[in-house]
């Protein structure tokens, strides 16, 4: 089991999902006569909460005429967690599976076994100067959770899964922090809490189509076991593929007493 390398990048997937809901948020100021006077695009990053005070202390001043990309607004996001959810658990031997084409000439089924149903937990920090742009921002966010939102993840290509994953907010922490003079350093901080209910794949198996199929048939299942008739289907014509039009032919075999099968002490034909 452990030791064979794979990497759906499942999580990374979905990670980069929830932070595409983010990414487009906008942040504008108007004047006394209600004119816009400015109107920016909040930048967004992958980065943990400790990482944007540290870069806030560190920073003279947040003046709002200094360069964007060291000034707030900014937001930021993280993961934060994983935890296996039993509440969603299906029946581990469901397959999931899907014919490919190998090369020219041949095709394989590709399939994967039923995933295990996970809860990622994610943060969402919202970091602004004054609290009007806070507000902002939350307001652009809030509605669309109710309390959640479902975002579509494209899991595995080679296998044509795509799952419908909730992203649930659960939280919000409010901060309003003051370093020093109230005029110089001001961060209001929210932090939005959320976890996605995503399920996490194995490895990718494949086989070969399968062509024929045999069952032998018997009277009763007591030792020593005997064969009365063997059925054997086979596709129609034989060099078929699994997406041409094809029948199936099927062969059915009788046995008389003196040639039935004892799988004991007989080899097969």
């Amino acid at each position: 089991m452990f030791g064979t390398h794979f990497y759906n990048e499942g999580i990374r997937r979905l990670t980069i999902g929830f932070g595409q809901l983010f990414n487009n948020i906008i942040v504008q100021t108007k004047s006394s006569s209600g004119a816009i006077d400015k109107r920016m695009r909040i930048p967004l990053a992958y980065a943990p909460k400790e990482k944007f005070l540290v870069r806030l202390d560190q920073q003279a001043d947040l003046q709002q005429d200094r360069e964007f990309a060291v000034t707030l607004p900014r937001l930021g996001f993280e993961l934060t967690g994983l935890t296996y959810d039993p509440t969603r658990k299906m029946n581990k031997m469901n397959k999931y599976k899907v014919v490919k084409t190998n090369d020219a000439t041949k095709k394989i089924l590709n399939f994967n076994y039923t995933p295990v149903p996970y809860n990622v937990n994610y943060s969402l920090y919202s970091f602004t100067a004054t609290a009007e742009n806070g507000l902002q921002i939350i307001e652009q966010i809030l509605p669309y959770f109710q309390p959640e939102y479902t975002v579509t993840v494209n899991m595995i290509p080679d296998l044509d899964i795509k799952r419908d994953v909730p992203i649930i907010l659960n939280n919000i922490n409010y901060e309003d922090t003051y370093n020093g003079e109230f005029t110089k350093r001001r961060a209001v901080v929210y932090t939005l809490s959320f976890t996605a209910k995503t399920y996490l794949y194995g490895p990718m198996t494949n086989q070969g189509v399968i062509k024929s199929v045999q069952a032998d048939m018997g009277t009763d299942t007591d030792s020593p076991l005997t064969r009365e008739e063997r059925i054997v289907i086979t596709p129609n014509p034989t060099t078929a593929d699994a997406d041409d039009d094809f029948g199936f032919t099927t062969t059915i075999t009788f046995y008389d007493d003196s040639k039935r099968y004892n799988p004991s002490t007989d080899t097969d034909e």
